[in-house]
């Protein structure tokens, strides 16, 4: 059953000229579809915009953004659903949803992409795929393109080939008052480094255009695992092996409970486990020597590292973040796994009581930690590691005792914290955004949206507010 949302009263003549206007589809509360479309990836979250705007076209989203302008109605703006804090969709307002422009366009000679702001990584890794080629971007195929750009997009091609923001040649954008601008190196050089890790703080973005990378169709990949009382020794090992890691080898470390999966055996199915995801973006050769001190290590209870396609390896974290779980972050960047981190975290790791909850640790450096500092608006290109603690139910049952562990284990890492990717924040506040830029950035990107969004119009996001 529908429910009923809001205690707005929007004026009928204006949404019927919006309708009127509009290519795409206007929902309102009472439209079968409109319970589907105001939900989101994140469970935790149900709310209810007073309409849905399904936008078709450019056309389209600047009529939406004139019309909550105009209507002085709150707007989030939705590509593909997957913010954390359910920030893609909002009570009493609008949704600008983008869900429908997956418009990719590949120019294999040029090595390019044109990509349309609601597509998903799915989408995205399928075409450029066709021709042998990839954009570095994240870890679950169902993570919409956009949002992931725009805080920078970390995943498995990084280390070889950078963040998804350094392969970002321009952006087609609509600005708060209904404008529509380009952006790149050379026009509106400032607002393209605003975007490149800022946000949805300035405008929205209709179409990206990409630099592609040759990458595969097969690499090395896949998890290696042992038992979760192991990890003191596996993190201690694993951390002096990626020491001398070639730029090819990107690896996630996972904490978790053994997913049941057709690939993991019945007896090792709901043991606690440490997990070392590998992806190597070179030949498969090459990968398997660099790889073999990690299989030889220990004991592992199972290892499921092998040649597959690239389009594998994106999805093959999709069976652990669902749509309509509840989910629950606290993240930050370290430097380093110290002897002191590792131990936090094997202590902690065995405290998890979920069967779905996991924190990956993200290995970074290589062509990440190659570009300047100052070059993106992206903060944090020296740390070691990202830690993602991801506190994941599949109901609401036992979701506040795994958010208390979560939180737990954010705050004795507290003190080896040295920033945190704004992807990976949840609702926590404007000191906790300050934190993800570093003050100088956060200083440039505030003058940024006084120029660009002055009224704060595009406060749905991780807000950088411009007074």
């Amino acid at each position: 059953m529908t429910a009923i949302a809001s205690t707005i009263e929007l004026d009928p003549a204006a949404v019927n000229e919006l309708e009127r206007s509009f290519r795409g589809h206007v929902l309102r509360p009472v439209d079968p579809s409109y319970d589907e479309h105001r939900r989101v990836w994140n469970g935790s979250f149900s709310r209810f915009p007073a309409l849905i705007a399904r936008c078709a076209g450019v056309a389209d989203v600047t009529a939406a953004v004139r019309f909550a302008r105009q209507t002085g109605l709150p707007a989030a703006v939705r590509s593909g659903g997957h913010s954390f804090p359910g920030l893609s969709v909002c009570d009493d307002g609008i949704v600008i949803d983008l869900g429908s422009m997956k418009g990719i366009r590949v120019d294999p000679d040029a090595r390019t992409a044109r990509v349309q702001a609601g597509a998903l990584l799915a989408d995205l890794d399928r075409e450029t795929q066709a021709f042998g080629l990839a954009v570095p971007a994240g870890v679950v195929s169902h993570t919409g393109v956009a949002g992931l750009t725009l805080g920078g997009g970390i995943g498995w091609l990084m280390r070889k080939h950078g963040l998804t923001i350094d392969q970002l040649l321009a952006v087609d954008l609509v600005t708060a008052d209904g404008q529509f601008v380009k952006a790149s190196a050379t026009e509106n050089a400032e607002l393209f480094w605003g975007l490149r890790g800022g946000g949805g703080n300035f405008g929205i973005v209709t179409e990206f255009e990409f630099r592609l990378n040759h990458v595969g169709p097969t690499l090395l990949a896949g998890p290696i695992y042992w038992p979760m009382e192991s990890s003191p020794e596996i993190l201690r090992f694993y951390r002096d092996w990626i020491a001398d890691a070639p730029d090819e080898l990107t690896t996630i470390v996972f904490h978790r409970t053994a997913p049941a999966l057709p690939a993991v055996p019945p007896e090792i199915r709901g043991k606690l486990v440490v997990i070392v995801g590998c992806c190597y973006s070179g030949a498969v050769e090459d990968g398997e020597a660099a790889i073999r001190p990690l299989r030889q290590f220990g004991s592992p209870l199972l290892d499921l590292c092998r040649p597959m396609p690239f389009l594998g390896l994106q999805a093959m974290l999709d069976p652990s973040f669902p749509h309509g779980w509840q989910y629950y972050i606290r993240s930050c960047d370290v430097a380093a796994l110290t002897d002191e981190v590792i131990d936090i975290i094997a202590e902690h790791a065995l405290r998890m009581s979920s069967p779905r909850t996991t924190f990956p640790i993200f290995q970074q450096g290589g062509a990440v930690a190659r570009v300047g500092e100052h070059e993106t608006a992206f903060n944090g290109r020296a740390a070691g590691h990202s830690i993602n603690v991801a506190a994941i139910t599949e109901t609401a049952d036992g979701f506040d005792e795994e958010r208390e562990w979560a939180q737990g284990l954010w705050s004795a890492l507290e003190p080896h914290q040295t920033g945190v990717y704004v992807n990976f924040l949840m609702d926590e506040g404007e000191e906790r955004i300050r934190n993800a830029y570093g003050v100088e950035k956060y200083d440039r990107l505030k003058a940024l949206k006084r120029r660009y969004d002055p009224d704060n119009f595009f406060r749905l996001n991780q807000n950088i507010p411009p007074g």
